[in-house]
């Protein structure tokens, strides 16, 4: 289920973009200073997160890290300022590099899609979850406990626990 949001009224633009404004401070100089200032626009962030330059996220109020998790260079967050939008990553995860999470699209009626309205619906990655480079996850996805995905997957439908996925779209190739 998909939830609407309006990504371009004036309360919303203001946020996204003192959001953007500190993701391109941290991604200028990746400083310890600059780096608690990204995770201080998310509703949780762990004790040993790790994020690499290059980090971007539309709003990140809605994000939740768990701990020890470590994001590589060029992560791309399209998340929401809505709850139905929330992007929950869990506890000691590995996001390759170039990984793009997106929990916001748009309408694919034409006329709908005239409106400017957003959808959202959550992405949950659990705990101990590895993703390859180059992976899409679109959104409503959701990745159970110590599943891998392949570099260059495109992540439209859950993933079981305790497995692996690869492809487009990804499928299911192995058990952990």
């Amino acid at each position: 289920m998909h939830t609407l949001f309006n990504g371009l009224d004036k309360s919303t633009r203001e946020s996204r973009k003192a959001a953007h404004e500190i993701c391109r401070l941290f991604n200028k100089s990746p400083s310890k200073g600059n780096l608690k200032r990204i995770t201080g626009l998310f509703a949780h962030s762990g004790s040993g997160v790790i994020i690499e330059a290059g980090f971007h996220c539309d709003y990140g109020a809605q994000m939740q890290i768990g701990d020890r998790t470590f994001i590589n260079i060029n992560c791309t967050v399209l998340d929401a300022p809505i709850r139905e939008g929330a992007i929950t990553i869990g506890n000691d995860c590995l996001i390759g590099p170039n990984v793009q999470l997106l929990a916001v699209s748009h309408a694919v009626n034409p006329t709908e899609r005239l409106k400017k309205e957003n959808f959202a619906a959550p992405i949950t990655i659990g705990n101990n979850v590895w993703i390859g480079a180059g992976v899409i996850v679109l959104a409503g996805i959701t990745i159970g406990d110590n599943a891998v995905v392949g570099a260059g997957s495109i992540v439209t439908k859950d993933v079981l626990t305790n497995t692996v996925v690869a492809g487009n779209p990804a499928v299911k190739i192995n058990d952990v």
